[in-house]
């Protein structure tokens, strides 16, 4: 079954930017997240929401703000494809210069899209820029700031990549703008947690990463949000939409996309072996839940 798309009754030329919103069950934070969006002082963009088979409010809300601006689209999904697959979708839907990220329960400040296209208009280099990020409550109220060391304005994409695997903490980056292009160059994200690490040292490989000094990001933290409960199995097998209550070979999918990427990137024979060296340090470093996952998982392949 094909999936539904509604739009305003507006032709329109093709705009600057697309904002992805994949949802899910956002019917609570949902209103706040486009406000923010259709409030920004750059205006050059369309949002086009992907709703992932919600059965609580969500459509409705989405379909409001449909009729009352022409730059909103709204799409469903027949069924729940889960999380990055949903994520990956609302890319495929886009087709113009630079996209965004949205998610359904965080929000951004009014200049936002106006000082991240101003970077990525003036330095081609750069495949990615984004604010610093506060952190939210449910409720909305600030709990703390957060800076990161992932401006990677370095020339080598190698060096870009050593520090995104080194350093990257908590993730808001792919929720900056990124240029189409760039992305377009990765494989998007994988169908496991710790997909959009992945995604982000992948892109580091063609682009830099520039980090917009201002606090725009708010990224709330609430029992329903993806990395609320990071850990717990069965909570991310929800959100992923496993078949199971738990994400099979999850590590060795999160380091594989790791070495998929160096492998298929276009540096040179040494430079790849420079960054596989890495890479199998750091499989030694999670040898353990490597370990793990093989005597849980791999009995699997055997009993389907």
């Amino acid at each position: 079954m094909a999936s539904t798309t509604t739009t305003a009754q507006h032709a329109a030329p093709r705009p600057l930017v697309t904002i992805g919103l994949p949802c899910y069950n956002s019917e609570r934070y949902v209103a706040q997240a486009i406000e923010s969006l259709l409030a920004q002082t750059f205006t050059d963009f369309k949002i086009i929401i992907s709703d992932n088979a919600s059965t609580d409010s969500t459509a409705a809300i989405c379909q409001r703000y449909v009729a009352a601006d022409a730059r909103v689209e709204y799409t469903r999904n027949p069924a729940n494809i889960g999380l990055t697959r949903n994520f990956n979708r609302v890319f495929t839907l886009s087709n113009t210069k630079y996209f965004k990220w949205a998610t359904a329960d965080d929000f951004s400040g009014p200049e936002m899209l106006a000082d991240a296209v101003a970077v990525l208009e003036r330095d081609p280099s750069v495949a990615l820029a984004y604010p610093r990020t506060v952190l939210v409550d449910a409720e909305g109220q600030e709990t703390s700031r957060y800076t990161d060391k992932l401006n990677l304005m370095q020339e080598s994409p190698v060096e870009r990549f050593v520090t995104l695997v080194t350093e990257i903490a908590l993730v808001n980056h792919h929720l900056g703008l990124l240029r189409s292009d760039a992305i377009r160059r990765t494989r998007l994200w994988g169908r496991h947690v710790g997909a959009d690490i992945g995604f982000l040292a992948e892109l580091s490989l063609y682009g830099k990463f520039c980090e917009i000094p201002k606090f725009q990001f708010f990224r709330r933290f609430h029992k329903d949000s993806s990395s609320f409960a990071r850990g717990n199995t069965a909570h991310e097998a929800r959100r992923y939409h496993a078949p199971r209550n738990r994400i099979p070979f999850n590590t060795w999918r999160f380091h594989g996309t790791y070495m998929r990427a160096v492998l298929g990137s276009p540096l040179s024979v040494g430079e790849k072996a420079k960054l596989s060296r890495l890479l199998v340090r750091k499989l030694y470093w999670d040898s353990r839940p490597l370990g793990k996952e093989l005597i849980h998982d791999l009995p699997l392949l055997f009993r389907q």
